[in-house]
């Protein structure tokens, strides 16, 4: 099974939850965005805890129309399956187009992540 995400992007997301954890206020592009295969949900994140190295900040749309800022476990999204029994995939085409807040923003006024 393929990991969520890459080696490369673990470092980023680190990155930016150290500048988070320090205070910093930065308005950070997505690095990376999961979804589910046979449901509606889809994560952007932006940041990884360095003290446990699990827990990610990003958009979280479960599909039920109030996508919201907040925390997720990446051992938690890895034992997700949808209601076909398939798991959580990384997209693999996905290159973010503007910062966190603008994604959530128009999240929030659609109802879902539009991109």
């Amino acid at each position: 099974m393929k990991p969520l995400i890459t080696d490369e992007q673990r470092a980023q997301l680190l990155d930016n939850g150290a500048a988070a954890a320090r205070g910093e206020k930065r308005d950070p592009l997505p690095v990376v965005k999961l979804f589910t295969l046979d449901a509606h949900a889809t994560w952007l994140l932006t940041e990884l805890d360095p003290g446990d190295g699990d827990t990610a900040f990003g958009l979280i749309d479960l599909g039920m129309g109030t996508p919201e800022l907040g925390h997720v476990q990446l051992s938690v999204l890895e034992s997700i399956r949808g209601p076909r029994n398939l798991a959580v995939a990384r997209d693999l085409h996905f290159t973010p187009r503007r910062r966190l807040s603008e994604y959530a923003r128009l999240a929030r006024a659609d109802g879902s992540i539009n991109d």
